[in-house]
């Protein structure tokens, strides 16, 4: 997992940094006994995932590989299998 930059993307910090807050906030009302609170802490959580996957489309996700990388790769994962 040290060479790819799985999760280093300003996407995944908002989408994760906003449902961190939202699990707080629930967390916090669950405790409060406040139904009102927690239900607007869930909502947090999905603002969250839907913040993230509109900024990864939006393109300050993860960017895919070329398709030359991609082929590489399999000749090259052929190519040691058919050596061992």
């Amino acid at each position: 997992m040290a060479g790819s930059s799985h999760g280093h993307t300003p996407a995944a910090w908002t989408g994760v940094t906003i449902s961190f807050i939202g699990f707080c906030v629930a967390g916090v009302f669950m405790v409060a006994n406040s139904p009102v609170g927690f239900w607007a802490g869930s909502a947090l959580i999905a603002l969250g995932a839907i913040a993230g996957g509109a900024m990864k489309r939006a393109g300050f996700g993860t960017p895919k590989e070329p398709q030359d990388v991609v082929e590489a790769r399999e000749r090259a994962a052929a190519r040691e299998r058919a050596t061992a």
